[in-house]
C-alpha cells in the first residue's frame, strides 16, 4: 500500500469507530431522565428548549449590532411545537424565554423561564443551570437542570 492509501484507510477506520460512540453516550441520558422526579423531569424537558432559544436569541442580538429580536418569528423559530408554547421578550436588550407545556395535565411543572445568564451558568457549572419554574399549583421556584448529576 502506498502512504496515501494507508492514511485513507486509517481515516475511514477512525470515522467508523467514532460513529458508535456518540450513540452510546446519548442513550443513558434518556434513561437517566426517566429516573428523575416528575418536577425535575418536566423542568429538564423545558430547559433544553429554553437553553437553545436563549442561545439563538443572544446569537441573533450579536449578529444584528446589539438589536434584540422582537419575537421568535423574527429569529426564524416557531412559537408552537406539538408539546410546548414558547414566548420571547426582551428587557433592556436581554432575552427572556418562557416555555410552557400546551397540555399541563399530569405535569408537576407547567412552565419555566430563563435569560442569558443560564448560558454563563451552564459554562461555569458543567452544563447545569437554574430556571425559574411554575408548578401546577402556581407556585414559582428555581430548579437546576442540565449537565451530569
Amino acid at each position: 500500500m502506498t502512504g496515501a492509501r494507508v492514511w485513507l484507510v486509517l481515516a475511514i477506520a477512525a470515522v467508523a469507530g467514532a460513529c458508535g460512540r456518540d450513540d452510546a453516550r446519548r442513550a443513558p441520558a434518556v434513561a437517566d431522565d426517566d429516573a428523575l422526579p416528575p418536577d425535575q423531569r418536566d423542568a429538564t424537558l423545558l430547559g433544553r428548549e429554553i437553553f437553545e432559544l436563549v442561545d439563538r436569541a443572544v446569537d441573533y442580538r450579536g449578529s444584528h449590532r446589539g438589536r434584540p429580536a422582537r419575537s421568535l418569528r423574527q429569529m426564524g423559530v416557531d412559537s408552537l411545537t406539538p408539546a410546548t408554547a414558547r414566548h420571547l421578550i426582551s428587557v433592556d436588550r436581554e432575552p427572556i424565554v418562557t416555555v410552557q407545556f400546551r397540555r399541563p395535565d399530569g405535569r408537576a411543572v407547567t412552565s419555566c423561564r430563563g435569560d442569558s445568564q443560564i448560558l454563563e451558568e451552564a459554562a461555569i457549572n458543567g452544563g447545569r443551570f437554574t430556571l425559574m419554574c411554575a408548578t401546577r399549583s402556581g407556585a414559582q421556584r428555581p430548579i437546576k437542570v442540565g449537565g451530569p448529576r
